[in-house]
């Protein structure tokens, strides 16, 4: 085999590798992974123990039941945003809101460690969004900044189908600056 030719395999994990990245672009995957890891120290660090030579330094504490739960929530969470993105910005905040919680129950939040992925993780969460809304919103915004907004910018077709100016000053909605319903 020349260095030129592919090996049996590499074909598949191109495959394989393409649809990760498919996968993993159309949802919040990093905030999901920050939120899991982030949920590890805090579940695992009051009932860990860690040896120093023939020392046993046991980390139990009183509010262990606690950490366990906030710690099992917060991974539950981050494959949340994995799975149903859509929910994406309840996960986000109650991964905030559970981290925050950590750092009174869970020895300092996993000591420091779990309270900061699961907080950027659920920061990441609630300010994901998919990549065909972030597009249009943009463009539309990049438009108005350059000044090139044209008329139907800025009205919409009315019943008629003529142009509706909703700008509130027109004679054509008769509303006077109030809102209309519909």
């Amino acid at each position: 085999m020349s260095a030129v030719t592919e090996g049996p395999n590499d074909h598949f994990l191109k495959i394989h590798r393409r649809k990760f990245r498919a996968w993993r672009g159309g949802r919040p995957f990093w905030a999901g992974l920050l939120t899991i890891l982030g949920g590890l120290p805090i579940a695992y660090l009051p009932y860990g123990n860690i040896k120093l030579g023939n020392l046993t330094l046991a980390m139990a504490t009183t509010a262990g039941a606690g950490s366990l739960i906030i710690g099992v929530l917060l991974i539950v969470l981050g494959l949340t945003m994995w799975y149903q993105s859509h929910s994406r910005v309840f996960a986000g905040v109650a991964a905030i809101l559970l981290a925050l919680v950590s750092l009174v129950v869970s020895n300092i939040g996993g000591f420091l460690v779990g309270f900061l992925l699961a907080l950027i993780g659920g920061a990441l969460g609630v300010s994901w969004a998919p990549a065909g809304d972030a597009g249009a919103r943009g463009a539309h915004r990049d438009r108005k900044s350059e000044g090139t907004a044209t008329d139907d910018d800025r009205a919409e077709p009315a019943v008629n189908g003529a142009l509706d100016d909703l700008t509130g000053t027109g004679s054509m909605n008769q509303t006077n600056g109030r809102h209309r319903a519909g």
